[in-house]
């Protein structure tokens, strides 16, 4: 099984902003980043669709794939809670260092650990591996990308952001 990881295209969100699950408006160059995606999988043919139901990666497969798409909350972001919407510098949660200490076992304030968003991204494809698809296409998010990709390279969770990150827009194969 070959997974087509696609990532939303670029967000309406200022640098240094906090958000994960926050529903965020594409930029207006969205037009041309659709374009060059379709570009990209052109000649790609697909068994199944699925997508975060967060919008920025909703509209992107919807305009991909049509209404043949499947959403999946196991496909969002990951959950930064309180944090939401707010600029990392102006947190003031004291729990923010210890967050940022280990990110990948503490819980963002009444949000998710990178294990929690793990487990729940492992849970999608244990139930996916299950299918008889070849080619599935998948869009989604930069956090949940790393997770499938520090699966696929058997790497711990706290060496997925050592890796170059998926860009908006971009398309990632990795076989299961």
């Amino acid at each position: 099984m070959i997974l087509h990881l696609i990532r939303h295209t670029k967000v309406n969100v200022e640098p240094g902003v906090c958000y994960g699950q926050k529903d965020v408006e594409l930029l207006e160059s969205y037009p041309e980043e659709l374009e060059a995606v379709k570009n990209s999988i052109a000649d790609l043919k697909f068994d199944a669709y699925y997508s975060s139901p967060l919008t920025r990666a909703k509209i992107l497969a919807t305009d991909l794939f049509g209404e043949a798409v499947i959403l999946d909350d196991r496909l969002m972001e990951l959950n930064f809670g309180d944090w939401e919407g707010k600029a990392w510098d102006e947190i003031k949660d004291p729990f923010l260092d210890k967050w940022m200490e280990d990110f990948v076992n503490k819980k963002c304030s009444n949000g998710e650990s990178f294990v929690m968003l793990h487990e729940r991204v492992v849970q999608f494809l244990d139930e996916i591996k299950k299918l008889e698809h070849e080619h599935i296409a998948i869009v989604t998010h930069g956090g949940v990308i790393r997770t499938i990709q520090a699966i696929h390279k058997q790497i711990q969770l706290k060496e997925a952001f050592n890796e170059a990150p998926a860009g908006f827009g971009e398309h990632v194969q990795i076989e299961l």
